[in-house]
């Protein structure tokens, strides 16, 4: 690997992350101002036009509140347990692309990496925040951040099996692991009229996915670790400051790579009319454009959820998980492995 690979590499990383933090940023007054319009309210409107300046200001009021360390808590593990919540969501994007192979220079536009095992990595390093929450649940010697830490484990080993079930049938349809090759299995029609994205042959598999995920971002109506009306705040009942912040940072980062997951899984990813006729600049940026509106709709997709559904109560939260998604999903990989063994045959 060349300077000039490794320096252009450098240079997608921090944009990356500048562009995921602003949007995490913004996803944060999104949502404030979605939930606010559905309960007929207002919402951020102070802080600049629209309120569009409410999160630097959120970040600012973080970063300078007085940071409160419990006497009793493992001090090494309670500051390593918000970093790990953050590191692990943000890994996740090393292998995320955002639109179709492009290069200049040798060194891919739009992607920072593409692994052939992308969705593997992905679903791996996601499954490891829970040690973050785990972690700060006991390191704060609190016993609501523990009991809400136990339940998040519980939570999220549950609903990652329903969500791997899921996805199965999709790898068994594009035959790959890497999601750029995913999402360029699913170009074309079907019968000339309908867009061969995964969401219409694996609607079962999407629904089980979603309903998955949901529970893994910890968000309502499945954030029962965070249960504030029985567990004052949960696992970061004992933080402040910003590294409180933190684990909002990972919440929402994690909100984002789902929505990435699924406009990539099932919905064609970048993928959308191009006219041709448009110059060659502006079909360059396009596919960004159909991808971003993608994602978008999965974050409205959340929010709605949360002004709509009320809480399970945590025995419903398991007995969906193991009772209803596993046995669907299951149902959905078999009927999948048959036809597409007829098909083949």
């Amino acid at each position: 690997m060349t300077a000039a690979v490794i320096f252009f590499t450098l240079i997608k990383i921090v944009v990356v992350l500048v562009v995921l933090l602003t949007v995490v940023a913004y996803a944060v007054w999104f949502e404030r101002k979605v939930v606010a319009h559905m309960q007929s309210r207002w919402g951020p409107t102070r802080v600049g036009p629209h309120g569009l300046l409410q999160p630097i200001a959120d970040a600012i009021k973080l970063l300078t509140k007085e940071d409160i360390t419990p006497a009793g808590a493992f001090r090494l593990l309670y500051f390593a347990a918000p970093a790990l919540a953050v590191i692990t969501a943000l890994l996740a994007f090393a292998v995320i692309p955002f639109g179709p192979s492009t290069q200049a220079g040798g060194v891919e536009l739009f992607q920072i990496t593409d692994l052939d095992i992308g969705l593997l990595f992905v679903l791996s390093v996601s499954s490891m925040g829970v040690y973050g929450i785990v972690l700060a649940g006991w390191s704060s010697n609190s016993k609501y951040s523990l009991l809400g830490s136990l339940r998040s484990s519980a939570q999220m080993i549950s609903y990652e099996l329903a969500m791997g079930l899921a996805l199965v049938g999709v790898l068994l349809m594009s035959g790959s692991l890497s999601l750029r090759s995913i999402v360029e299995s699913q170009s074309g029609t079907f019968w000339g009229v309908l867009p061969r994205w995964n969401i219409f042959p694996q609607a079962v598999g999407f629904f089980c996915y979603l309903t998955a995920a949901i529970a893994e971002t910890n968000r309502l109506p499945f954030d029962l670790p965070e249960a504030e009306t029985e567990l004052v705040a949960g696992y970061h009942t004992e933080y402040s400051s910003m590294k409180f912040g933190m684990f909002f940072m990972a919440e929402y980062a994690n909100m984002l790579t789902v929505s990435c997951l699924a406009t990539l899984l099932f919905f064609g990813g970048w993928q959308g009319p191009v006219p041709q006729f448009l110059p060659e600049a502006v079909q360059m940026v396009l596919p960004l454009f159909w991808f971003a509106l993608k994602v978008l709709a999965f974050l409205f997709l959340y929010v709605w959820i949360r002004g709509t559904l009320p809480r399970f109560r945590y025995d419903q939260l398991m007995s969906l998980g193991w009772k209803v998604l596993v046995p669907l999903a299951l149902a959905n990989l078999a009927i999948t492995s048959l036809v597409l063994a007829i098909q083949y045959s």
